[in-house]
This record gives C-alpha cells, structure tokens and sequence, in this order.
C-alpha cells in the first residue's frame, strides 16, 4: 500500500510538473508576441512600470542574491526581476542549486568560514526561507531577520513556487550551511490557514499557498527593512521603492483582469474531469463490490 502511495504522489508531482511548464509557456509565448520595454523595465509596453520604479538603483549595504528557479524565468508575473532595477548590489542567478562557483561573493564568505571549520557569529550570510507554523505554533526554531540587522553582508533569496523553494533551499544546504544561517520574517507561514490573492492583497500577484507567504520582492523589501543599519542604512527607501513598484504591477494586472472571464485551461479541465469520475467511482462501488463493514446482526 506505501509503495502506491508513493507511486501516486510521484505521479502527482510529475503531472504538477508539467502543468506548470505548461503554463510557463504559455505565459512567454504571449509575452513574447508584445511590443517590451527593454531599455527599461524589461516587461510589455502596455505594462511598463518604468514610472514607478527609482531614477537609479539603491545602494543597499546588504548585496542580494536570489536564485530563480527555470520555471520562474518564464513567468510573465515574476516579481524578480524588479530587484535588480531597484537594487544595485543585486543579483539573480537560474538555477536549482547553489554551488561553489554560484557567486563571488558566497564563494569567499565559504572559503572564510571553512578556513576556521564555522559558521561565524555573527553569520556574514543569511538565506531567507519562511518557518512553517500549524494553528500558530512554531514547529522549530525559529531565527528572525531582524536579529542581525547592520551585521549581514549578503542576504539570499530562493524564487520559485512553495514547492520550488523547499526543493532549492535543501539542494543547496550542502552549500550554505558551511557560512549561512536560515531566518524568516516575523509570523512565518501558517500552512493551516488560506494564502492571500490579489483580491484580498495589494501586495499579491497570485493565489498564495499558505497565509504568510509573500512575493519575492515583497520578502526582499521586508528582510532589507530589518536588515540595512539604523543609520545612513538604505532600508526604508529600499522598501519603499520596491512594495510601489510591486503595487503598480498587482494593479495593472488587476485593470487587465477586471471584467473579463477567466477560463480554466483544457488541460485542468480535463484533470477536474479525470478526479470528479475517479470520486464518483470510488462512492459507487457497483453491485458486485464486497461492503467495508459487515453485520453479523
């Protein structure tokens, strides 16, 4: 019975898979078919939100990296590549892993760290991943951004879906965890309770999966706030420029979608179909079946 349930779940994820790279391509052939902004904000003309990001990039003391997941970098609703047009010391690296050789800057706070055999305290590195709460209660400890505010040199950020992102972080513990400590933003995520959507949210793009669980530009610009030093730090216009430029785009997408019907892809239909018969099998077991409970009675 274990061995078809992993089967099943393998399947699953595998038809997951291939849902969302469908989806991916769906979303870069209809971008790609639009006049785009390149000099600029890189999204379609019709779109471009130019106006609402800052005349040159912030110099942040904190340099960040995020590591986009293949699928992210065909989202025509990625928040990514914001980052770099509003932070100088910014960088997004495509990929499933951090290795050595990722980055110049991890490979030398990995080479210091190795060379004393530690973590050093306080860590130059964070990577910024949320705890995961259940009904409000913490289920590890849990190490808050804040903490090390005007002490963290390099903050990394995994961008991809809820799935893509635990996928990343373990792949690339190996890695981090020679030089980097894990840290959240306060409240963590609450896999008990609903993730927000742009009709509840001005901050998000998409159906989020669990409460607590933001953009990454959003997560960028919060962990920046608590981050960047109490004085000259660049935190607070950081954070600024990029929750306008993030609700600029939630807006635009909002006029788009607004009064138009949102038809479900055929190929959802089609699993909505396939699991509807599957439940309507499974609660008619037809006049041949042996009852789960008999009486003796």
């Amino acid at each position: 019975m274990e061995t078809a349930a992993a089967a099943a779940a393998a399947a699953g994820e595998v038809e997951e898979e291939e849902e969302e790279e469908e989806e991916a391509e769906e979303e870069a052939a209809l971008t790609s078919t639009r006049p785009v902004c390149r000099e600029g904000c890189g999204r379609p003309l019709k779109v471009c939100l130019c106006r609402h990001l800052p005349e040159a990039p912030i110099p942040t003391a904190t340099a960040v990296v995020v590591l986009q997941h293949p699928h992210e970098l065909r989202r025509r609703l990625s928040t990514s590549p914001l980052l770099p047009r509003c932070l100088l010391r910014c960088s997004l690296l495509p990929g499933r892993r951090l290795l050595p050789g990722s980055h110049p800057l991890l490979d030398s706070l990995h080479r210091a760290a190795t060379a004393v055999g530690r973590v050093p305290d306080p860590p130059a590195a964070l990577f910024l991943f949320p705890s995961a709460t259940t009904g409000g209660e913490e289920e590890e400890e849990e190490l808050l951004v804040q903490r090390y505010r005007g002490r963290c040199r390099a903050l990394i950020v995994f961008d991809g879906t809820w799935k893509h992102a635990g996928e990343m972080v373990r792949a690339s513990l190996p890695f981090l965890s020679c030089f980097a400590r894990r840290v959240s933003l306060a409240g963590g995520c609450n896999r008990s309770s609903e993730g927000e959507s742009m009709f509840e949210s001005e901050l998000a793009l998409r159906k989020e999966p669990h409460r607590g669980c933001l953009t990454t530009v959003e997560a960028v610009a919060r962990a920046l706030a608590a981050l960047e030093p109490h004085d000259g730090g660049e935190g607070p216009r950081a954070e600024s420029a990029l929750l306008s430029a993030l609700r600029a785009m939630v807006a635009l997408q909002m006029a788009h979608l607004s009064g138009k019907t949102v038809n479900r892809r055929p190929r959802l239909l089609k699993k909505k179909k396939k699991n509807n018969n599957k439940e309507t099998e499974e609660e008619d077991p037809g006049p041949f079946s042996t009852p789960a409970v008999c009486s003796t009675k």
